[in-house]
């Protein structure tokens, strides 16, 4: 018997999620026909906060995606990750109905362009509700979600920055009004190798763009670091990486 997905992934994320002091709340965002759920995490600080939309992987909203969105909050920032899954699980569910990680893989890679847009836009809209949310909107992702957050830049025009981790480019950056920096694996070169391309035309579109590549580092360095077996390179560019995030959104 098969357990759900959400019951087999990431134990040693799921146990450092459980001793966060923050508040955590899972939201339903309706736009459309459509309700998209998201996990919610608030800092624990006296003042309004910026917000991040946090962008999950392929792998859909794990442990370690929620885990990540709390270790930013930790920082100072509202975060929201959306389940990007909504309402294409069996039974009309999301992400923890999945049987199976290459289930959930599948119907990832199977969303719409438009309706992923869609659904990041009615997170961007709450948050922009939010009584302690100071108006500044960011949006990150990894792997899969980090083309997302790029294209999502592409679309949205309110955001302060976008934070790319080893996601691949969009094919138009003209439309493009925050700037967008890069986080990329040196042992990647399935997306490390569309860095230089990409340099060249955002800097021909006028847009700022500031990639790093970390030297030995392999794709989904940002989990892979940070968990029980990292290897030295992994653990290296997540703790970089992580740093370079913290202190980019703090220039906002």
């Amino acid at each position: 018997m098969l357990l759900p997905l959400a019951a087999q992934a990431q134990d040693w994320a799921k146990a450092r999620l459980d001793k966060s002091p923050r508040h955590h709340e899972y939201i339903s965002l309706k736009h459309g026909d459509h309700t998209v759920q998201a996990f919610v995490v608030y800092p624990e600080v006296s003042h309004k906060a910026p917000v991040v939309i946090l962008i999950h992987e392929i792998f859909g909203l794990t442990n370690w995606a929620k885990e990540m969105a709390d270790e930013i909050a930790a920082e100072g920032y509202i975060v929201i990750a959306p389940d990007l899954l909504s309402g294409h699980g069996p039974h009309g569910g999301g992400f923890s109905e999945f049987a199976s990680q290459d289930d959930a893989v599948k119907a990832v890679s199977s969303l719409n362009p438009d309706d992923v847009n869609a659904d990041l836009d009615a997170a961007a809209d709450y948050a922009k509700k939010i009584p302690s949310a100071n108006g500044k909107l960011a949006v990150t992702g990894f792997c899969w979600g980090g083309g997302k957050s790029f294209a999502f830049a592409t679309h949205r025009h309110d955001l302060s920055a976008a934070f790319v981790f080893y996601g691949a480019p969009p094919s138009d950056f003209t439309t493009i009004t925050a700037p967008v920096y890069g986080f990329y694996a040196g042992n990647d070169a399935r997306i490390s190798s569309t860095v230089p391309a990409t340099t060249e035309a955002m800097k021909t579109a006028n847009k700022k763009y500031e990639p790093v590549i970390y030297d030995g580092a392999g794709h989904g360095f940002m989990r892979a670091g940070e968990a029980p077996d990292p290897t030295p390179a992994n653990k290296k560019a997540r703790e970089d990486g992580f740093d370079r995030l913290i202190k980019l959104l703090g220039t906002m």
